[in-house]
């Protein structure tokens, strides 16, 4: 694998870990109220997740040079 994703990778569980750590009565109420999201709205959002990360992706490979 390569390491640069392997980098991505430790730098999401990095921010991901922070917000219970930090805050975690606000982190508890954000997924519980995720939770009582409909089924669409949670895959609209995750859909938008996935294309914001793959255009940030592509947008470091090209100005970074690799």
């Amino acid at each position: 694998m390569n390491s640069t994703i392997l980098l991505a990778l430790a730098l999401v569980l990095v921010l991901e870990g922070l917000g219970p750590m930090v805050y975690p009565k606000s982190w508890r109420k954000m997924i519980l109220a995720l939770a009582n999201l409909p089924d669409a709205v949670l895959r609209r959002f995750g859909g938008a997740l996935v294309v914001a990360g793959f255009v940030i992706y592509y947008m470091l490979r090209t100005h970074l040079g690799g």
